[in-house]
């Protein structure tokens, strides 16, 4: 009897199994759709683009929405590579200065106690239930006193620092045990040392999912009001405004907005793990 109990019980999980790996794998299916549907997109000829009803798959694909926004790109009066450097340089440090600060805040608030320090965690988690829009007009303001308008460094600083991105390292340092930072303190190490050398390499999945959240925020960002100046403009607001022709430009506005996929997908994909890592350990629940 027990060994058919048993048998019975490993028939219902493996059925269970099988269950879930259908569900997930439906679920997977229907978030892959949309990036399945604008890579299609970009490889229909205009014909096929405005047929009714809309076709989900390609019939004749082409690549001429592409050549179509590199020409479009490349008759711009200031270089495209100019733009995308702008991006580069915003992503980069951008994403470089928040997971510094971010992960030094983190690490203080973590680690080292001191008067209302529960209090002020407590205004970066409301301070995560502000949208863009309102914080935007401080934003805007703060810039323009420090005469930063119309530069790179108007979307770079209000990127420097983020509540999602203290809250994040601040959750995973508060698991890493005292007694190792104890022990590091004995042996002669100082605060600096022991958050380089110590935390960060132990913080590492939260500090690449940081690294993926911020890069894929600045990559997109358009930079709003603070830059006008096309010499100063970033990728995506140079590609909306080339697709931005009407309709003869839709397919390169497909194109576009692959293009703009790319980074962020390639660096998700190389860092998933890492990620699923951190969401299991950070207190953050899908």
């Amino acid at each position: 009897m027990r060994i058919k109990k048993s048998k019975v019980g490993l028939a219902r999980s493996r059925g269970g199994d099988a269950l879930l790996f259908i569900i997930v794998a439906l679920f997977g299916a229907f978030m892959l759709v949309p990036f399945v549907y604008a890579i299609v997109q970009s490889l229909k000829p205009t014909e096929e683009i405005f047929v009714y009803p809309p076709q989900f798959f390609v019939k004749n694909p082409t690549t001429e929405n592409y050549r179509s926004l590199f020409q479009l790109t490349g008759s711009l009066w200031i270089p495209f590579e100019r733009n995308v450097l702008n991006s580069v340089l915003v992503t980069v440090t951008g994403t470089v200065a928040n997971l510094l600060f971010s992960s030094m805040a983190a690490f203080v608030l973590a680690k080292y106690p001191f008067p209302g320090h529960k209090w002020l965690f407590r205004l970066v988690v409301v301070a995560l239930l502000f949208s863009g829009q309102v914080t935007a007009l401080p934003q805007y303001i703060i810039m323009s006193r420090l005469h930063m308008i119309n530069t790179l460094w108007s979307v770079i600083i209000p990127a420097a620092g983020t509540p999602l991105g203290l809250f994040l390292m601040k959750n995973f340092m508060t698991q890493l045990p005292d007694t190792m930072l104890e022990a590091a303190t004995i042996d002669g190490a100082g605060i600096f040392t022991i958050y380089y050398k110590i935390c960060m390499p132990l913080v590492k999945p939260a500090a690449l999912t940081l690294v993926v959240f911020s890069f894929q925020g600045l990559w997109n960002t358009t930079g709003g009001s603070y830059i006008y100046e096309e010499v100063w403009k970033l990728v995506p607001t140079v590609l909306n405004d080339v697709a931005a022709g009407g309709m003869a430009r839709v397919g390169a506005a497909s194109a576009a907005s692959v293009l703009l996929m790319i980074p962020p997908c390639v660096l998700f994909i190389t860092l998933e793990s890492r990620i699923v890592e951190t969401m299991a350990f950070s207190g953050i629940k899908g």
